[in-house]
């Protein structure tokens, strides 16, 4: 069935239903949910589906507890970055599209995983830290005043930036 393109492999021992036979497009966030579990669609994809940075984005990018994975199949390329487990379940909402539900994060917590996965964050100044957000991400500045502080908090608690957390903290309250 797979060699007939009826079925979609997206690793091994799991596929999905070709849209066309199925008459359902194939959701690649539901997919992202599944192929590397316990996990939620974030980082740069929920930022950009949120608006909040202007960049395609070709990865499909998602947190996870297990190890640091990428599978590829013929409907894209799929990342994973690991947290901890207490930092994991913040900041996550379901979403139907479609008669289809997955996880995503809220703006809040994908733009607090950005900055925990990238290692070349200025940790102690808050003017780098906005110029990381502006220059080198290219985060629309103003979307980060309907910021949820609250979810951003919690990131801090948990997450080992604390400084870089802080001064996001500061950045959204000015």
């Amino acid at each position: 069935m797979e060699t007939s393109g009826e079925l979609i492999r997206l690793k091994r021992g799991l596929y999905v239903v070709n849209g066309e036979l199925s008459g359902k497009s194939v959701n690649e966030r539901l997919c992202a949910n599944h192929i590397y579990g316990p996990s939620y669609v974030s980082l740069q994809w929920a930022l950009r589906w949120y608006g909040l940075i202007p960049e395609m984005v070709y990865r499909m990018t998602s947190v996870t507890l297990k190890h640091t994975r990428r599978f590829e199949n013929s409907l894209g390329a799929f990342d994973y970055f690991q947290v901890n487990g207490d930092y994991f379940p913040i900041g996550i909402k379901m979403v139907e599209d479609a008669g289809v539900s997955y996880l995503i994060a809220t703006p809040e917590k994908a733009l607090c995983d950005m900055i925990l996965k990238d290692a070349h964050i200025p940790s102690q100044s808050r003017i780098g830290l906005e110029r990381y957000l502006e220059e080198d991400i290219r985060i629309d500045m103003d979307m980060l005043a309907d910021f949820d502080i609250e979810i951003v908090e919690s990131c801090a608690k948990f997450a080992n930036k604390k400084n870089i957390f802080n001064n996001l903290l500061r950045i959204i309250k000015k």
